[in-house]
């Protein structure tokens, strides 16, 4: 039987492993879509927008731990990606994009939805090459992969719909990918250079991010050998927050004070797999020493004392025996207090008095911690979703977190939800929305419809983007832009055929997750949240203070007294149970 170049391609994707491309079809991907129905072994998945493909495509990825695959037709089709593209480049997830394009014969002539794709993926992506002849297929295909794989991030390959469609005779290789497992750690004289600062007897802190996956036991010898406290990043907390008697908590703009004194009380601080951004709290005196996998993340958020390149447990399991001398506790014990201080605090928050409303999005996100399963994955928007389940969602090592926690993009939580479940089909997938993300990619509720995924999808429904309003706040400026008109989000699922639920009161609210977490098919609860939640940093500036005290002010001068007030009362009547 005659092969086109789609069909190399398509044949190249199955021997790499790969089980299906998400996507929006159109006549520039005709020729892949027709392979993709002779071959009958790879699976089309319809999404209703292309950013959500790229999302979900993220998602399986990491999830599976194999490349996947989205396409965008031309044009405006692989736009699209471009957003979902940039959070997985970022994320370091391997995914190839295909990118179908005009055709060959028409480029440089202002053609119908002409684009230059290899210069508009080229800031998201490792690869990004246009075949042009038959010779390019299934090396190109090759190519692509590898640099995802081997890189960790995003191939894009440009393909013409008349060139997808020529006929091809070359043949595929055995081994299309070679995914490859080195071992990388520092040489013996850097790592006894690291020993020597550390058998310093000093306060020692470590701040621990997503490169930590899988070296959880090896940390707890690390934190119990030198008496240390964990701070964890945001990324790392799904690795290492559970069974861990050394963790002082998060720091950064939604971390914990325990876990900001923690890292500035200490004379070292240890960073493991971490490129935490946030400079403001990096201790500018202490010794910082820094191990991570790519040498290029060395030294760049703060003024590190010496950085190693090197696998996190690789590391760590050859500098244990070079570690030397006893220490005393006082440091560990005082954050490890510290912590469980805040963590009391934070659970005093958690509650729903009912009748009360609106609800706590506190109480909310634990409810659904305390019902989810013990290996479900959840996702979580942007925002105040983001805040809320890195400080409630309960890890146990079976449950992953995944959300855009690099590019930080908006309605994420759905999109990765979709290829969370695709994936796994077998787990329970929740994902946290906002209000403001599930509006801004609502269409792909008809996909979980549409394929009938089991996705749990939870609205944090305050009318607002209200993680926008906190940093207006705090910066001394009213809201202005920020309250959206919402509709009965369960309504909206009701009318699109998932079942739905909306919710006021807090007596009801178990009652309805539990409902969602028992049906066999797409649920989604609209859960009325206040919006006067206040959700301060650990590290408040006197900035910060002066402008949430301008914001007041200004608020009762411009005749929003009920706002003050109404933040008043959540923030501390609430709390106290008056």
């Amino acid at each position: 039987m005659r092969k086109t170049i789609a069909d190399l391609l398509i044949d190249s994707l199955l021997q790499a492993g790969v089980k299906r491309i998400y996507g929006i079809v159109g006549d520039s991907l005709n020729a892949v879509l027709d392979s993709i129905r002779k071959s009958k072994k790879i699976e089309w998945i319809s999404v209703r927008h292309e950013e959500v493909a790229a999302f979900a495509a993220g998602s399986d990825a990491l999830l599976s731990g194999s490349i996947a695959v989205c396409a965008g037709s031309s044009g405006p089709g692989n736009l699209h990606l471009i957003n979902g593209l940039y959070d997985c480049h970022r994320s370091r997830i391997p995914v190839l994009a295909i990118a179908a394009h005009i055709p060959s014969v028409e480029t440089g002539g202002e053609y119908f939805q002409q684009t230059n794709p290899e210069q508009l993926f080229k800031e998201c992506s490792h690869y990004c090459e246009t075949v042009t002849r038959p010779e390019h297929m299934p090396r190109l295909a090759t190519i692509a992969m590898q640099h995802a794989i081997s890189r960790k991030g995003v191939s894009v390959l440009v393909l013409p719909g008349d060139i997808a469609a020529l006929e091809d005779k070359e043949s595929i290789p055995e081994q299309v990918i070679h995914v490859t497992t080195p071992v990388i750690r520092p040489s013996k004289l850097e790592l006894e250079r690291l020993a020597d600062y550390l058998n310093d007897d000093k306060k020692i802190t470590l701040l621990c991010g997503a490169g930590c996956e899988g070296a959880h036991s090896l940390l707890m010898q690390l934190c119990e050998k030198l008496k240390s406290p964990m701070v964890i990043a945001l990324r790392g907390k799904e690795h290492l927050e559970y069974d861990n008697p050394y963790n002082a908590g998060l720091t950064g703009l939604i971390g914990y004070s325990s876990g900001y004194h923690a890292i500035m009380d200490a004379d070292i601080l240890l960073m493991l797999g971490t490129d935490f951004p946030y400079r403001q709290f990096y201790p500018k005196d202490a010794i910082i020493l820094q191990v991570d996998i790519r040498a290029e993340h060395l030294g760049r958020r703060a003024m590190v004392t010496y950085g190693l390149c090197g696998d996190v447990s690789e590391t760590i399991q050859s500098l244990l025996p070079l570690l030397k001398g006893e220490r005393g506790s006082d440091h560990l014990n005082k954050y490890v207090s510290a912590y469980e201080n805040v963590r009391k605090d934070l659970d005093s928050f958690a509650v729903g008095k009912p009748g009360r409303k609106p609800i706590h999005p506190q109480y909310l996100t634990k409810v659904i911690s305390d019902l989810a399963s013990e290996d479900a994955i959840f996702t979580c928007d942007v925002g105040t979703p983001t805040l809320w389940s890195a400080r409630y969602l309960r890890m146990n090592g079976k449950r992953r977190l995944l959300g855009s926690f690099n590019h930080g993009t908006m309605a994420n939580a759905l999109p990765q939800a979709i290829g969370a479940q695709v994936a796994k089909s077998s787990n329970q997938v929740i994902a946290l929305c906002g209000d403001g993300g599930l509006s801004m990619l609502m269409g792909d509720l008809l996909t979980l419809h549409q394929h009938n995924l089991p996705v749990k999808v939870i609205v944090f429904n305050n009318s607002a983007l209200s993680f926008v309003e906190l940093e207006m706040k705090a910066a001394g400026y009213l809201e202005t832009g920020t309250s959206l008109s919402n509709p009965n989000f369960a309504n909206v699922a009701l009318a699109m055929g998932i079942e739905g639920i909306h919710v006021e009161d807090p007596a009801e609210l178990q009652s309805a997750l539990q409902r969602a977490f028992d049906h066999n098919g797409p649920f989604l609860i609209d859960v009325v949240v206040n919006r006067q939640e206040l959700a301060m940093p650990p590290k408040v500036t006197l900035e910060q203070a002066h402008g949430f005290t301008l914001w007041t002010l200004k608020a009762v001068l411009n005749g929003h007294a009920d706002d003050v007030i109404d933040l008043a009362k959540t923030n501390l009547l609430d709390r106290f149970h008056l």
